[in-house]
Formats: C-alpha cells, sequence, structure tokens
C-alpha cells in the first residue's frame, strides 16, 4: 500500500511539474512576440519622427 501511495505522489509532483514547464513555454513565447512587436514598432517611431523631423 505505501509503494501503490509513493507511485501517486510521485504522479502529481510529475503533473506539476509538466504545468510549470508548459507556463514557462508560453512566458517564453510572450517574450519573444513583445520584443519582436518592440522592435518593428520602435523603428516605425524612428522614421515617422525623423520624416517630423524633417519637415520641421
Amino acid at each position: 500500500m505505501d509503494l501503490l501511495r509513493k507511485a501517486c505522489v510521485e504522479i502529481n509532483e510529475f503533473r506539476r511539474g509538466q504545468t510549470m514547464t508548459e507556463y514557462a513555454l508560453i512566458m517564453a513565447a510572450v517574450a519573444v512576440v513583445v520584443f519582436i512587436g518592440y522592435q518593428t514598432m520602435g523603428t516605425t517611431i524612428n522614421t515617422l519622427l525623423g520624416t517630423v523631423n524633417t519637415q520641421l
């Protein structure tokens, strides 16, 4: 009986670790998307400000 209880505890710990890994992967994907968006928007805003500066 003790062996069965230990197996159940190990399965629950594995699931918890798996969920944490999935959250980490999702957060990494979001960070990559935000970084790429920031670089794209930064270039666009910089070009826009350069155009306004030239016209002034």
